[in-house]
């Protein structure tokens, strides 16, 4: 049989997880989890509901028990849960239990590896325990961070008979993946929920499990080093604002023309206003796809002009940001350069030399370091430190595939304050 396809309803909302899972269960998902998420927000009433609106399908609780095992295990199974489960990181004690509950009301007990320092050693002796299923999950948290759970399935399919559920990041180009790894079981959640169209996305997934061939996608991946360019070229400053919560943008600094989209890694100059010197060496010193970051005191004369683009442009930079003042506005237009400064003006000053470069510079109240990755558009700049560069372009991504299924809700006759549940929401 080919692999089950599990659908994780990570939402805080029951109307928009029951939307959802409607829309899903059309295009061929298997089994209904009850995230962690909605059964926080919203109790086992989700449960309940979801197996009232479904009451053919496998409903899994994801409980995420760490200790009172009898107590929660046998509430989800009252509620009409057919599985439910408990961490690996729980006592020998609490795994038991969940399982003895489970033989008496016929309940399924999934033990989750989530955080668990040796998994392989962790999902054998949850085997001897008497567990059901061994789940591989890789937490969002990590996940952000570039880490996906692939590479540990074959190693704890080797070590244990029972089936594995694999969870983290998974979309339709590594579902096959994971089933060809040893996976049973395939949970996917922000790959079917945050889509626009939830069904569509579920049938291709379904399609790339059943045939075995990864369906490609542009959405729903997690960058790493080597992609990250990749993913802030789909995303907006705002998106990273949002993902950086509202921190990292570089007030008063505007784009010299509309249309401006521009990514890459910081290359900084420190100089003084006017002097032009360092700036223009700087050019030479930036490879293709940089960014050069200038910090000319927020003040004039301009460090910055045409012929500067042109050598900028040539040399295959991804854009300039100028603390300072910048000319020959309109030439800078016609080349469609990514550039943005603080001042414009006619003025130039004069190539002293003072200052240095690749040093970490103060634009606007915010520090950059050389390597920072920066991001620019029509709304502004924004910093992404290097060290959290990868974790930011993911949940930015994350932030605009939501927006994505927002979107689709309003269109469809909602309002905004209805789709962001404003009222149940209020801080009280």
């Amino acid at each position: 049989m080919p692999p089950i396809l599990q659908l994780a309803l990570d939402f805080l909302d029951l109307p928009r997880a029951l939307a959802v899972a409607d829309e899903a269960m059309r295009g061929g998902v298997d089994w209904l989890e009850a995230g962690t998420p909605l059964i926080k927000s919203e109790g086992l009433e989700a449960v309940r509901e979801l197996k009232r609106r479904f009451p053919a399908a496998t409903i899994v609780a994801d409980l995420k028990t760490m200790d009172a095992g009898r107590f929660e295990m046998e509430s989800a199974a009252k509620a009409g849960a057919s599985i439910a489960g408990v961490l690996g990181a729980a006592s020998d004690a609490t795994i038991s239990e969940c399982i003895e509950v489970g033989r008496n009301y016929g309940l399924q007990v999934i033990v989750d590896m989530i955080e668990v320092a040796d998994p392989v050693l962790r999902a054998r002796q949850a085997e001897e325990l008497g567990a059901d299923f061994i789940g591989i999950h890789t937490a969002i948290d990590q996940q952000m961070r570039g880490e996906a759970p692939l590479d540990l399935i074959q190693r704890v399919a080797a070590a244990v008979s029972v089936p594995l559920a694999v969870a983290g990041g998974i979309n339709s180009e590594t579902a096959a993946e994971a089933a060809r790894a040893g996976a049973g079981i395939i949970i996917v959640g922000g790959a079917i929920i945050k889509a626009a169209d939830a069904e569509a996305a579920a049938r291709q997934i379904r399609r790339a499990i059943d045939t075995g061939q990864g369906q490609a996608t542009k959405l729903y991946k997690r960058a790493t080093l080597k992609t990250i360019g990749t993913a802030l070229a789909q995303v907006s400053t705002a998106n990273i604002s949002d993902a950086r919560h509202r921190q990292g943008d570089l007030p008063g600094l505007r784009p010299v023309f509309p249309g401006i989209r521009m990514a890459g890694r910081a290359v900084t100059v420190r100089t003084y206003p006017g002097d032009w010197a360092k700036p223009v060496e700087a050019i030479d010193v930036a490879g293709p796809g940089d960014v050069l970051v200038i910090d000319a005191g927020g003040a004039p004369p301009a460090v910055w002009g045409e012929l500067a683009t042109h050598s900028a442009r040539e040399r295959g930079l991804a854009g300039v940001v100028i603390y300072g003042a910048v000319r020959d506005t309109p030439e800078i237009r016609e080349l469609k350069f990514p550039l943005f400064s603080s001042i414009v003006t006619p003025t130039a000053g004069e190539p002293k030399g003072f200052g240095e470069i690749n040093v970490p510079v103060t634009v606007a109240g915010q520090q950059v370091r050389p390597g920072d990755w920066i991001a620019g558009d029509d709304d502004g700049v924004v910093v992404l430190p290097a060290a959290r560069a990868v974790e930011i372009a993911n949940r930015a991504m994350d932030v605009m595939e939501r927006e994505n299924r927002l979107r689709r809700e309003i269109e469809d006759g909602s309002t905004l304050s209805q789709v962001a549940y404003l009222e149940k929401w209020e801080k009280t």
